[in-house]
């Protein structure tokens, strides 16, 4: 067990680098499943769940080599225990995107039930359904979920609610389908526009009529491919709110400004100076005092849930009141309670969090509960009076490759360190 000490206070100011994002490859990994011939992935983050997604497929027996150039190459044509284990599935809810890919090339599948964050209620009923139209028998228990199939069928199936992985895995399942599927409703974040982006490199034939509606022709087989995650849009949010949130000047070099455009329109609405290139966004928040914004989560390209936590760490010390309403996941305010104990002023209804900007935070002791609450602590951490000692740490370590590191290049003093 590790922790995170920082001392607040300092102005940060500097470049630093973007990630691939984990969200993209997650899923890109999993695909390599539909290929009989090696592919190699670049621009992977070193992640907890990364890594995890590699101990699966290597665990179903596929073959991982890491390549000099920081790419890796994963060959699945050897494949011959179709199950996602229990230890593994059980920190990683991504693991759920398996189930497709090993469908549609080996015709069945063992999955254990879904873990990861505790934000709320995910359920994988959207893929069963879809999976369940396009032919697949499939019974559950306590336990695992157990999918097989003689052979999938092209169908038309719309969701009740977006889902981006469920949009994924059912994409993943129909690539081989005689005929066309249809799938409405589906997820449009750029993570999944990679996602096809790379299996029509490779072969595919997926395409869309509108936002929101999928056309996959079915095709006999992938090609081998190298791939290039796209960068991290979430974590390059997160380090322009580092530079708010001192009131510094930080430049994220290597995101692509479209990706971010609806955090970009908060930082302007508050009143922070925004700048972008063709691969960089740069927020100079040294001469104004921000103020504070309201917020409505929704699915791209709306406000990304994945940046409400870091948003609310800033608004509460910002100018004035601010209201932040979060549409997508309903247990996704485990983070009030810890930024109340650094001097937020936060109260909650329902799925709505007023805050009133204070002038200070004061560094606490507090406890990571998932991903982005973590992110949320950490910048809260960055300008709270004194000493922030931040426990179960491990869910950042799961979405953000150095935190860290990259922080303290830009200025901030934060130690890792294990608990003893």
């Amino acid at each position: 067990m590790e922790r995170l000490i920082i001392k607040g206070g300092n102005q940060l100011h500097g470049e630093v680098e973007c990630s691939g994002a984990k969200n993209a490859g997650l899923p890109i990994l999993a695909s390599t499943i539909l290929f009989d011939d090696p592919v190699s992935v670049f621009n992977l983050p070193h992640l907890k769940d990364i890594s995890t997604m590699l101990e699966l497929l290597n665990s179903m027996g596929s073959m991982i080599r890491f390549e000099e150039d920081d790419g890796i190459e994963i060959d699945s044509s050897s494949i011959n225990n179709p199950e996602a284990r229990y230890e593994l599935v059980k920190t990683m809810r991504a693991s759920v995107l398996v189930m497709g890919p090993l469908l549609a090339k080996y015709g069945k599948a063992k999955i254990s039930q879904p873990g990861g964050c505790n934000i709320g209620t995910r359920p994988i009923d959207f893929h069963l359904a879809g999976l369940q139209q396009m032919g697949a028998n499939i019974t559950t228990d306590s336990k695992f979920i157990y999918l097989e199939t003689e052979n999938l069928k092209a169908t038309h199936f719309k969701f009740p609610k977006i889902s981006v992985t469920g949009t994924e895995n059912l994409i993943m399942a129909s690539i081989f389908c005689d005929g066309t599927t249809t799938l409405e409703n589906c997820a449009r974040e750029p993570e999944v526009e990679d996602l096809i982006n790379f299996l029509n490199s490779s072969g595919a034939k997926i395409s869309r009529t509108d936002d929101s509606t999928v056309i996959i022709e079915g095709v006999g087989t992938l090609n081998r491919n190298n791939w290039s995650i796209l960068p991290d849009r979430i974590e390059a949010g997160t380090y322009l709110v580092a530079g708010a949130i001192t009131n510094g000047h930080v430049k994220v070099n290597g995101i692509q400004p479209t990706l971010l455009e609806p955090i970009i329109e908060k930082f302007k609405e508050m009143g922070a100076v925004i700048s972008t290139g063709k691969d960089f966004v740069e927020i100079d928040a040294t001469l104004t005092d921000l103020k504070a914004c309201n917020i409505s989560t929704e699915p791209f390209p709306g406000f990304p849930t994945d940046m409400q936590a870091q948003f609310m760490a800033l608004n509460t010390i910002s100018k004035g009141e601010s209201t932040i309403v979060e549409n997508v996941f309903e247990n996704r305010f485990q983070h009030v309670v810890e930024l109340k104990k650094m001097g937020a002023d936060i109260s909650l209804n329902g799925s709505s969090a007023m805050i009133n900007g204070v002038a200070n935070l004061v560094g606490s002791s507090v406890t990571a509960s998932d991903l982005r609450a973590s992110a949320s602590l950490v910048l809260a951490g960055l300008v709270g009076k004194n000493r922030t000692e931040i426990e179960d740490i491990f869910h950042i370590d799961r979405g953000y490759e150095c935190i860290e590191e990259k922080l303290n290049k830009l200025g901030a003093e934060i130690v890792r360190e294990p608990i003893v």
